[in-house]
């Protein structure tokens, strides 16, 4: 990639300019599918977030978790969802959840999965992956 290239580059901007807050492999019972044998029972979701905060929004000056975008905003956002009902595809419920995430003052940019993790036995997972900056068109 060349220099001029390099300074347009969204991605790049984002990690040079924000923290990136992370929850990992975060588990939850959700009741997701399209199919007639995924309805009425939930199966595993595995949930990975990050969100890409500028360091202007996310350096504590007073050690304060006031200060910054706390971790359990996410974690409440995903249960509030998984807690309204059946979902049937999970790049709706990405899709959801990334906008949610977004519009939160601070956060510049989400990156999203869900994974299903028992769905075949060959496999270690099925899932989507969004990513979003705000600002741009989706």
């Amino acid at each position: 990639m060349t220099p001029e290239r390099l300074a347009y580059d969204p991605l790049t901007q984002l990690a040079l300019s924000c923290r990136r807050l992370f929850l990992r492999n975060h588990v939850l019972p959700v009741h997701i599918g399209a199919h007639d044998f995924e309805k009425g029972v939930a199966q595993r979701l595995v949930f990975n977030v990050e969100l890409f905060v500028p360091y202007s929004a996310s350096t504590p000056q007073s050690d304060r978790l006031a200060e910054v975008v706390d971790y359990d905003f996410v974690r409440h956002l995903i249960a509030e969802r998984v807690q309204r009902g059946h979902v049937e595809l999970q790049e709706t419920l990405c899709d959801e959840l990334a906008a949610t995430l977004l519009a939160h003052p601070q956060v510049q940019a989400v990156r999203l999965s869900t994974c299903k993790p028992d769905v075949y036995p060959d496999c270690e997972g099925v899932g989507v992956e969004v990513f979003r900056i705000k600002g741009s068109p989706t």
